[in-house]
């Protein structure tokens, strides 16, 4: 049997102790998981883990998710967090800090956008046309869908409350005041999509 050396050994402990995402069930793995649940379902170290894609030689990419967490105390001071600060973490560096900052500075850009987006006013049937028709253009099925307004009449979204067959749609008032209440809207203006494309208001 050929001798094994100390410093070998210590090297094998030291493989064996280190842990990367592959140790993972695959069920458990940051991606596979939004994969089947989606994002809302993953934690903000899952989150993090999924954007740096790969930790270090050694090292899952969720301890260097966790590490981030530590360092800047929560999502916000790592959104705060300069380049320089964010490189300075081991097992980050400058490529993987720079996709961070470009992840927050895109949810920042979002937030200004619906603050500062005006939304249009619909009341007239016209006016209910102008809001659907490139979305129902070259449609061969019925459609119906419901305009959520605020309380000036501002259009919140346009819901697709049913999508039918050539002729006929069946729509449940369930499902129409589902979408009503879960964009919190004061009136909804009901559009289906026939032969005659004659909207029906409430």
């Amino acid at each position: 049997m050929s001798p094994v050396s100390f410093g070998s050994a210590v090297e094998k402990s030291k493989v064996k102790k280190s842990f990367t995402i592959h140790d993972l069930p695959a069920s458990e793995r940051p991606r596979e998981r939004l994969r089947k649940f989606g994002a809302e379902a993953l934690s903000a170290q899952e989150i993090l883990a999924v954007i740096l894609g790969r930790g270090i030689s050694g090292e899952s990419v969720m301890v260097t998710a966790q590490r981030l967490l530590s360092q800047f105390g929560s999502l916000k001071g790592i959104a705060v967090a300069s380049l320089e600060e964010l490189a300075g973490v081991r097992g980050i560096g400058l490529a993987k800090a720079a996709q961070i900052r470009a992840v927050f500075e895109l949810v920042s850009r979002i937030e200004d956008y619906h603050d500062s987006e005006k939304r249009e006013v619909v009341k007239t049937p016209e006016d209910v046309v102008a809001q659907v028709r490139s979305r129902l253009k070259s449609k061969k099925k019925e459609y119906f869908l419901a305009l959520l307004l605020d309380t000036r009449n501002q259009l919140i979204r346009v819901a697709e409350v049913s999508v039918g067959s050539l002729d006929s749609s069946i729509v449940h008032p369930r499902e129409v005041f589902k979408e009503a209440i879960s964009a919190s809207a004061a009136s909804i203006i009901l559009m289906q999509r026939t032969q005659l494309f004659a909207p029906l208001v409430i």
